[in-house]
């Protein structure tokens, strides 16, 4: 990042969004006015449209002493998008509104928008319009994804079905991990600055958290594979959490297996070496960003050859209540102890 400091009072709110919106280029058909009028047009051609909006806060959801800008901006657009996949939706244009003190720089924000436009490129979303504002403490992000469905294709939470199988994609409890060593180090440091931070070659578990990716690719394979899911969300609040609100909202009970949570080595790792439990990490940990879906049990042979994809359990009727099952063969009933931006800090 360049030494030189702009102040970004030097180009007035016109001047800034000229500045950050000066190199959009439009993906979507759909697109037919983005940024630069009152508001954007969209028509999705006789499509469903799904809408979906995040606010990200400075000292709530993000601490910039270990989070790069670029980082940042690519992850505000990301974690919207995977609420829009969630609904078996595919993201098509965001709104980016900040909020932002003094103490950030045009470079600031510069590094922070390349995050978002790696972001809209790598998805293929357009960026159609926002706002700016002073913020007179910290930096406050507000996101809205919309997409688009074929007609009754979106899928919901309330609709899982008793025998149903609960599957999840990718691996969980990474991103928690990430968390607890960098504010390890970031407690290190103030209390000691001189001292280099040691990341311990945790690149994986750093990365799930600072960079997450939603899962784009699983929709897709949705899609080829002729597969509709009964139920999903996204898991950004720990597993244990999510799949008690699709046993809520579908009035079901649950079963899940402890030896079929997918957990990667490296998270493993990571977990011992804090005295933490694993499977603790993936049931309560959050910021994910997996999908957790329900599908008939006779649509097991059209997933079974994607790897990214596990079966986890099943869901039973609303009275068998909601249980995990763990490697040793005990039964627990499953709590929610994920992730609350309310009790947090």
């Amino acid at each position: 990042m360049s030494e030189n400091r702009t102040e970004i009072s030097s180009l007035g709110e016109f001047g800034l969004i000229d500045r950050l919106t000066a190199n959009i280029e439009i993906k979507n058909a759909s697109t037919l006015v983005g940024v630069g009028d009152d508001a954007a047009v969209i028509d999705h051609f006789g499509r469903q449209t799904v809408i979906t909006t995040d606010l990200l806060l400075e000292e709530v959801h993000f601490d910039l002493m270990y989070t790069p800008l670029r980082h940042l901006g690519y992850k505000s657009v990301v974690v919207n998008l995977s609420d829009v996949y969630a609904m078996n939706a595919t993201p098509t244009q965001i709104t980016l509104s900040i909020g932002i003190s003094n103490r950030f720089s045009l470079e600031a924000l510069d590094e922070f928008y390349e995050g978002v436009y790696a972001a809209c490129e790598a998805y293929g979303v357009d960026l159609v319009g926002g706002d700016t504002a002073s913020s007179k403490k910290g930096f406050v992000i507000s996101v809205t994804a919309i997409g688009e469905v074929a007609p009754d294709q979106f899928v919901k939470r309330s609709t899982a079905k008793k025998g149903d199988l609960i599957c999840c994609s990718g691996d969980l409890g990474a991103a928690y991990l990430g968390l607890i060593l960098l504010e390890r180090e970031k407690k290190i440091f103030l209390e000691s600055p001189g001292v280099k931070a040691d990341l311990e070659n945790e690149k994986y578990v750093i990365g799930r958290l600072l960079k997450p990716e939603a899962r784009k690719d699983i929709i897709e394979f949705f899609q080829q594979s002729d597969i509709v899911p009964t139920a999903m969300m996204d898991i950004s609040d720990g597993l244990s959490s999510e799949i008690l609100h699709i046993c809520r909202q579908s009035e079901l009970g649950c079963v899940l297996y402890e030896d079929k949570i997918p957990i990667a080595e490296e998270t493993r790792n990571a977990a011992f070496k804090f005295e933490l439990d694993p499977t603790a990490c993936a049931l309560s940990g959050g910021e994910d960003y997996e999908l957790l879906f329900t599908i008939p049990q006779q649509d097991y042979e059209k997933l079974v050859l994607n790897e990214q994809i596990s079966v986890i359990g099943y869901m039973t009727e609303p009275e068998q209540g909601r249980k995990i099952i763990t490697k040793g063969g005990n039964t627990f009933d499953i709590t929610a102890q994920g992730w609350n931006a309310f009790a947090a800090k």
